[in-house]
Protein backbone atom coordinates (compact mmCIF):
# COMPACT_ATOMS: atom_id res chain seq x y z
CA UNK A 1 0.00 0.00 0.00
CA UNK A 2 1.56 3.60 -0.55
CA UNK A 3 2.02 5.92 2.33
CA UNK A 4 -0.60 8.30 0.49
CA UNK A 5 -3.31 5.43 0.64
CA UNK A 6 -2.25 4.32 4.57
CA UNK A 7 -2.68 8.29 4.76
CA UNK A 8 -6.11 8.69 3.27
CA UNK A 9 -7.13 5.46 5.47
CA UNK A 10 -6.02 7.27 8.32
CA UNK A 11 -7.78 10.47 8.00
CA UNK A 12 -11.28 8.66 6.92
CA UNK A 13 -10.90 6.25 9.78
CA UNK A 14 -9.90 9.24 12.44
CA UNK A 15 -12.94 11.01 10.67
CA UNK A 16 -15.71 8.03 11.36
CA UNK A 17 -14.41 7.43 14.52
CA UNK A 18 -14.94 11.25 15.69
CA UNK A 19 -18.35 11.27 14.56
CA UNK A 20 -19.48 8.49 16.26
CA UNK A 21 -18.17 9.75 19.58
CA UNK A 22 -19.69 12.67 18.66
CA UNK A 23 -22.77 11.27 18.50
CA UNK A 24 -22.45 9.12 21.40
CA UNK A 25 -22.27 11.54 23.48
CA UNK A 26 -25.39 13.78 21.88
CA UNK A 27 -27.00 10.73 23.09
CA UNK A 28 -26.98 11.63 26.82
CA UNK A 29 -30.15 12.47 27.42
CA UNK A 30 -32.40 11.84 30.38
CA UNK A 31 -36.11 11.01 29.94
CA UNK A 32 -38.43 10.47 32.39
CA UNK A 33 -42.59 10.74 32.96
CA UNK A 34 -43.39 13.65 35.07
CA UNK A 35 -46.74 14.60 37.41
CA UNK A 36 -48.84 14.82 34.32
CA UNK A 37 -47.80 12.04 32.64
CA UNK A 38 -46.34 13.78 29.93
CA UNK A 39 -42.56 12.42 28.76
CA UNK A 40 -39.83 14.72 29.27
CA UNK A 41 -36.20 15.00 27.59
CA UNK A 42 -33.46 16.64 28.84
CA UNK A 43 -29.59 16.56 29.18
CA UNK A 44 -29.97 17.45 33.05
CA UNK A 45 -31.56 15.09 35.40
CA UNK A 46 -34.68 14.95 36.55
CA UNK A 47 -35.52 16.97 39.30
CA UNK A 48 -35.89 15.44 42.58
CA UNK A 49 -39.29 15.00 43.61
CA UNK A 50 -39.44 12.60 40.31
CA UNK A 51 -39.36 9.09 42.18
CA UNK A 52 -36.75 6.37 40.34
CA UNK A 53 -39.34 4.16 38.68
CA UNK A 54 -40.59 6.99 36.44
CA UNK A 55 -37.03 7.81 35.08
CA UNK A 56 -37.16 5.76 31.81
CA UNK A 57 -33.73 6.57 30.24
CA UNK A 58 -30.22 8.21 31.74
CA UNK A 59 -26.80 8.57 30.23
CA UNK A 60 -24.82 6.30 32.66
CA UNK A 61 -24.60 2.40 31.88
CA UNK A 62 -26.91 1.49 35.24
CA UNK A 63 -29.78 3.44 34.84
CA UNK A 64 -33.17 1.74 35.90
CA UNK A 65 -35.70 1.57 32.57
CA UNK A 66 -38.57 1.27 35.18
CA UNK A 67 -41.19 3.09 33.11
CA UNK A 68 -41.90 2.51 29.13
CA UNK A 69 -44.03 5.04 27.01
CA UNK A 70 -46.63 2.08 26.82
CA UNK A 71 -47.08 1.88 30.23
CA UNK A 72 -47.63 5.71 30.36
CA UNK A 73 -50.32 5.27 27.91
CA UNK A 74 -51.58 2.70 29.46
CA UNK A 75 -52.70 4.49 32.25
CA UNK A 76 -54.97 6.85 30.00
CA UNK A 77 -53.27 9.73 29.38
CA UNK A 78 -51.59 10.68 26.09
CA UNK A 79 -47.79 10.74 26.35
CA UNK A 80 -47.01 14.43 25.25
CA UNK A 81 -43.50 15.78 24.45
CA UNK A 82 -41.86 18.44 27.15
CA UNK A 83 -38.55 19.91 26.39
CA UNK A 84 -36.66 20.61 29.77
CA UNK A 85 -34.14 24.04 29.20
CA UNK A 86 -31.05 22.75 29.66
CA UNK A 87 -29.81 24.20 33.45
CA UNK A 88 -33.19 25.79 34.74
CA UNK A 89 -31.51 26.62 37.78
CA UNK A 90 -28.49 28.76 35.99
CA UNK A 91 -29.24 32.51 36.35
CA UNK A 92 -29.62 33.92 32.70
CA UNK A 93 -26.83 36.36 32.18
CA UNK A 94 -27.35 39.16 29.65
CA UNK A 95 -24.62 40.48 27.78
CA UNK A 96 -25.22 44.75 27.65
CA UNK A 97 -23.63 46.04 24.40
CA UNK A 98 -23.68 50.11 25.79
CA UNK A 99 -23.58 51.39 22.28
CA UNK A 100 -26.73 49.40 21.23
CA UNK A 101 -28.73 50.63 24.56
CA UNK A 102 -27.92 53.81 23.37
CA UNK A 103 -28.77 53.65 19.49
CA UNK A 104 -31.96 52.14 20.75
CA UNK A 105 -33.07 54.72 23.17
CA UNK A 106 -32.29 57.59 20.74
CA UNK A 107 -34.51 55.90 18.70
CA UNK A 108 -37.18 55.20 21.09
CA UNK A 109 -36.69 58.83 22.08
CA UNK A 110 -36.76 60.13 18.32
CA UNK A 111 -39.99 57.91 18.07
CA UNK A 112 -41.67 59.70 20.65
CA UNK A 113 -40.33 63.03 19.50
CA UNK A 114 -42.44 62.23 16.50
CA UNK A 115 -45.68 61.43 18.15
CA UNK A 116 -45.59 64.42 19.99
CA UNK A 117 -44.96 66.61 17.23
CA UNK A 118 -47.91 64.72 15.20
CA UNK A 119 -50.73 65.20 18.40
CA UNK A 120 -49.32 68.68 18.24
CA UNK A 121 -50.23 69.07 14.65
CA UNK A 122 -53.43 67.71 15.12
CA UNK A 123 -54.69 69.63 18.11
CA UNK A 124 -53.35 72.69 16.26
CA UNK A 125 -55.50 71.90 12.99
CA UNK A 126 -58.53 71.13 15.12
CA UNK A 127 -58.44 74.53 16.79
CA UNK A 128 -58.49 76.24 13.54
CA UNK A 129 -60.88 74.50 12.38
CA UNK A 130 -63.44 74.83 15.60
CA UNK A 131 -62.52 78.78 14.70
CA UNK A 132 -63.65 78.48 11.17
CA UNK A 133 -66.34 76.40 11.79
CA UNK A 134 -67.57 78.77 14.64
CA UNK A 135 -67.19 82.31 12.37
CA UNK A 136 -69.16 80.26 9.71
CA UNK A 137 -71.91 79.32 11.96
CA UNK A 138 -72.16 82.87 12.95
CA UNK A 139 -72.70 83.94 9.73
CA UNK A 140 -75.10 81.16 8.68
CA UNK A 141 -76.98 82.86 12.17
CA UNK A 142 -76.58 86.66 11.02
CA UNK A 143 -79.09 86.52 8.49
CA UNK A 144 -77.46 88.52 6.03
CA UNK A 145 -77.38 87.40 2.20
CA UNK A 146 -74.74 84.60 1.33
CA UNK A 147 -73.93 84.23 -2.28
CA UNK A 148 -72.55 80.76 -3.94
CA UNK A 149 -71.63 79.64 -7.01
CA UNK A 150 -72.83 76.67 -8.09
CA UNK A 151 -71.38 73.60 -10.32
CA UNK A 152 -71.85 75.79 -13.56
CA UNK A 153 -69.88 78.74 -12.37
CA UNK A 154 -73.07 80.91 -11.93
CA UNK A 155 -73.45 82.79 -8.61
CA UNK A 156 -76.98 82.32 -6.53
CA UNK A 157 -78.44 83.64 -3.19
CA UNK A 158 -78.40 80.90 -0.66
CA UNK A 159 -81.58 79.99 0.32
CA UNK A 160 -83.25 78.52 3.51
CA UNK A 161 -82.88 75.05 2.75
CA UNK A 162 -79.78 75.11 1.92
CA UNK A 163 -78.63 77.36 4.77
CA UNK A 164 -80.34 74.55 7.04
CA UNK A 165 -78.00 71.99 5.30
CA UNK A 166 -74.84 74.04 5.57
CA UNK A 167 -75.75 74.73 9.45
CA UNK A 168 -75.76 71.33 10.07
CA UNK A 169 -72.61 70.47 8.23
CA UNK A 170 -71.00 73.15 10.24
CA UNK A 171 -72.28 71.94 13.42
CA UNK A 172 -71.02 68.59 12.84
CA UNK A 173 -67.58 70.07 11.93
CA UNK A 174 -67.90 71.98 15.41
CA UNK A 175 -68.78 68.32 17.51
CA UNK A 176 -65.63 66.99 16.31
CA UNK A 177 -63.47 69.79 16.21
CA UNK A 178 -64.27 71.90 19.35
CA UNK A 179 -64.07 69.18 22.35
Amino acid sequence: MKPIQRLRRLISTTAALSALLICTASMAQYQWIDANGRKVFSDQPPPASVPAKKIVQQPSKNAPAAVSTDAATDAGTKADVVAVPANPAAPKVKAVDKELEAKKKQADDELAAKKQADIEAQTKAKIENCARAKSAKATLDSGFRISQINAKGERGVMDDASRKVESKRIEGIMTTDCK
